[in-house]
């Protein structure tokens, strides 16, 4: 085959994906822009009903809905689930931003504001702008990338500072430490940037901080 046409086919290619972007983007801008304060819920797509950190968030997502916010989380099972059942369940906004995987990412039935994406980067843009807190549960590497790109983002200050509350102290005591041990001692990070996350347990001391914190 020849090498031009798979070079100009390539630069076809990407053009018309730069379309895709922008509609992506559209879409979820016009759909968002008037739900109000919320809050972007992460956690493991892997956990069940039956799991302490699964009714944890689903009570913290109730709590929030009766303070007047909206709750947006990824859309698929687990954590994802239960904050968008904890929503739906006291009759608020429930919105699922799902995404397009080969495997595990399949919609909740509880957000009712769904949005589907193909690019990772536009999603996280639309938890990020929407969202006056992040709630971040207990879950694997999905749920770091998004922690880790808020926090750089407020570091940054690229965003106004919100509130980062990583729940359930007992899984994140390693990774705090952690933090506080190697990077804090290396001179990667400041107390100032580990001040950015805050440590919680209590659903309700939750919600009264983001309230405390933020103007609604």
């Amino acid at each position: 085959m020849d090498k031009q046409f798979l070079i100009d086919n390539f630069n076809t290619h990407n053009s018309w994906r730069l379309f895709k972007i922008i509609g992506e983007f559209v879409e979820g801008i016009e759909t968002l822009q008037d739900i109000g304060p919320a809050i972007s819920v992460f956690g493991s797509a892997r956990l069940t009903p039956e799991s302490p950190n699964y009714q944890t968030a689903v009570d913290i997502s109730e709590r929030f809905v009766k303070e007047g916010f909206a709750v947006i989380t990824g859309g698929g099972g687990g954590i994802m689930e239960a904050a968008n059942r904890g929503a739906a369940n006291a009759g608020g906004t429930s919105v699922g931003l799902n995404i397009k995987l080969p495997m595990e990412q399949i919609p909740n039935n509880y957000a009712n504001m769904k949005l589907e994406f193909k690019y990772f980067f536009i999603r996280k843009f639309m938890f990020v702008k929407y969202a006056m807190a992040y709630i971040i549960l207990p879950g694997g590497f999905g749920t770091l990338d998004e922690l880790f790109e808020s926090v750089t983002l407020i570091q940054t200050q690229r965003i106004k500072p919100l509130p980062v509350i990583l729940v359930n102290s007992g899984y994140w005591k390693g990774l705090i430490d952690w933090v506080k041990d190697q990077m804090m001692s290396n001179g990667c990070v400041g107390k100032r940037d580990l001040d950015i996350l805050q440590v919680m347990d209590d659903p309700e001391e939750i919600v009264r901080y983001v309230k405390k914190v933020v103007i609604i």
